[in-house]
């Protein structure tokens, strides 16, 4: 069993990565010079069509798929479910409020290209986005600063805001080109003065990041995790992967400035606590995913 979920994790985070190098040609240059459409084959012109119109949709499902199997085998599935469920929840509902009133976010709006909208207004595609990024970046936060191996409330309180910063610090560079680009997936009604973006933006980030990655260090307070660092390999590569996809979109639309402040607040902190955290092997307490009990789910949902 665990074996069969590895595989079906490696591939999902193939295909995870393999979409946006995929999506990075359609949008940058593909619907730029659609000429070009017309001298591929047919198999290429059905690719790049569907590639328009479902590759979002498909990176950001391939990732959420990713890291939930990712944390079924490492955590047990009453941990990734304390995480997944409160990040998918509470990022909703930020991005619901966002969409409609303003805050915490500021004014702005989804397009298409993105899937199915929750309410005609958040693409159910984005907290999944929340969850995948944001979890990657928490366990960074929590392994390299020892907080299992050295528990207090420093750590704990150091952790959650160096993942609510590793997921902003995306943000500073995903969301100037992805709302700029020629084929923009969300726009804002009242531009800010960062590339675009209101600086109310980071806040909330932020304060989104900040409190569902608080409430899961409460679910798991009594569930001590002891990764060794070559088990962060896969949050760190969905990282840096999700921040290499934002840094070529926005050096493309010439915003140098938020990939280099992305780089100093976001790359940099996640290989430093990536290599912070233990080298050696590590007794990890955790249930087994193919003999899960009932009583997981139930820690997960307390």
């Amino acid at each position: 069993m665990i074996k069969q979920l590895v595989i079906v994790e490696r591939v999902s985070l193939i295909g995870h990565i393999v979409s946006m190098v995929f999506g990075l040609v359609g949008i940058l240059l593909v619907i730029p010079n659609a000429e070009v459409i017309l001298h591929l084959s047919e198999i290429g012109q059905t690719a790049m069509q569907w590639s328009m119109a479902g590759g979002g949709v498909v990176y950001m499902i391939l990732g959420a798929a990713a890291v939930f199997l990712y944390g079924l085998r490492t955590l047990g599935l009453g941990r990734i479910l304390g995480f997944m469920l409160p990040a998918v929840l509470i990022s909703l509902t930020s991005e619901l409020l966002g969409t409609s009133t303003g805050f915490p976010f500021g004014h702005y709006s989804y397009l298409s290209g993105l899937g199915y909208k929750i309410a005609g207004l958040v693409p159910f595609t984005i907290p999944l986005s929340w969850f995948y990024v944001g979890c990657s970046a928490y366990l960074l936060g929590r392994a390299g600063l020892e907080v299992d191996k050295k528990p207090s409330l420093l750590r704990h309180v150091g952790a959650i805001g160096l993942g609510a910063l590793l997921l902003t610090s995306w943000d500073f560079v995903l969301d100037p080109a992805m709302s700029q680009t020629s084929l923009p997936f969300w726009y804002w009604q009242q531009p800010g003065a960062f590339f675009g973006m209101p600086y109310q933006n980071f806040a909330g980030w932020l304060g989104t990041g900040a409190v569902f990655m608080t409430v899961a260090a409460l679910l798991w307070r009594n569930q001590p995790i002891k990764f060794e660092r070559s088990q962060l390999n896969v949050p760190l590569a969905i990282y840096l992967g999700n921040f290499g996809f934002a840094t070529v979109m926005s050096l493309a639309a010439g915003f140098s400035i938020p990939v280099l402040l992305g780089l100093v607040l976001g790359v940099a902190p996640a290989l430093a606590l990536w290599w912070n955290s233990s080298a050696s092997p590590a007794q990890i307490a955790v249930e087994p995913a193919n003999e899960v009990s009932v009583a997981s789910v139930k820690v997960a949902l307390k």
